[in-house]
């Protein structure tokens, strides 16, 4: 595992872990631990050439879920791919050009590959940038593994270990209780994957061998069924959505998505092709997922753990919450 210390990786790490098999995580290992039971091996991508250490151990099969740098994939190829059997790559849904068609499969256009090395410094990754770097990393796999290569093109991630706060923010909101702001978007479309449920896939798809290029995706719903569901779940007695229209949002500085000062899930309409690929392909190879139901208790679960009233990387503060309500 190249990772296994947070988020995605760590899932698919800890996956393997409990079914079984000898897992090793290469990581810094200071942005989080190795799940139990996987061997940490003190690896920083950044610096030239420490991952060539790994060389010739002859790994089964690698997982690499490398976001941001060319220059990591690269240096794994050259360093493991020659040993190694079986090899995923964790690209992302972001690496289609058409962001407004719905219903894409993986034959859809992609964006222009980034192919100089670069990090996430701030503002200066945008979406456009990150899907063309997952590009060029998508080819540079395929280059190096050819017939032996995985390539996983997620959507919305969700679930235990999320640290953006993207799907979290909701059932926290509505645990809170009282007058809640929604987009007044009701037939939105939307579609997310539990992290488990990625993680279960891609060590089955290491078992059994699977390769090629699959959109990592859950069923299509609509957002207003989605925050339906997760405010009956999660809400208290008092809780009242009140839907405010996009316009106002946009007018009080509200973001669409993620970040500071953001609506959570809240997609513009031209990016409704993003969060509605087909998700009939995976599912037909073997991708089952859980219901929306055990993803809002666990993230619920997480949430009190870490505390519903703690500062978050997305959604309204609950001042700005207030502005909007007034």
């Amino acid at each position: 595992m190249l990772g296994g210390t947070v988020f995605v990786s760590h899932a698919i790490a800890a996956e393997a872990v409990r079914r079984g098999h000898e897992v090793s995580c290469a990581a810094r290992g200071t942005s989080g631990a190795a799940p139990p039971g996987a061997t940490l091996l003190p690896v920083d991508r950044d610096a030239p050439g420490e991952i060539e250490r790994l060389a010739g151990r002859g790994f089964d099969a690698v997982i690499d879920v490398a976001t941001h740098d060319l220059g990591w994939v690269r240096d794994a190829l050259r360093a493991l791919a020659e040993t190694a059997g079986h090899w995923t790559f964790v690209s992302t849904i972001n690496v289609y050009a058409d962001t407004a068609t719905q219903y894409q499969t993986t034959e859809g256009a992609l964006l222009e590959p980034v192919t100089e090395p670069r990090r996430s410094t701030g503002g200066q990754l945008t979406p456009e940038i990150y899907g063309g770097i997952k590009v060029a990393s998508e080819n540079a796999v395929r280059e190096a593994v050819g017939d032996r290569a995985l390539v996983v093109r997620p959507g919305l991630i969700t679930g235990p270990g999320d640290n953006m706060d993207r799907f979290g923010y909701w059932p926290a909101r509505f645990a809170r209780g009282g007058r809640v702001v929604v987009p007044d978007v009701p037939e939105q479309p939307i579609q997310h994957l539990d992290v488990r449920d990625l993680a279960e896939w891609v060590v089955n798809a290491g078992e059994r061998g699977i390769t090629g290029t699959h959109d990592a995706v859950g069923p299509i719903r609509t957002l207003d069924s989605v925050l339906g569901e997760i405010a009956e779940l999660a809400g208290t007695a008092d809780v009242e959505q009140v839907p405010v229209t996009p316009g106002k949002l946009l007018e009080a500085g509200i973001a669409h998505w993620e970040g500071p000062r953001s609506l959570p899930l809240w997609a513009p309409s031209s990016h409704y092709g993003v969060v509605t690929h087909d998700p009939a392909p995976a599912a037909a190879d073997g991708l089952v997922t859980r219901p929306l139901a055990d993803t809002v208790r666990a993230a619920l679960a997480e949430e009190r753990a870490r505390g519903l009233h703690r500062p978050r990387k997305s959604g309204l503060t609950p001042a700005v919450e207030a502005e909007l309500l007034c």
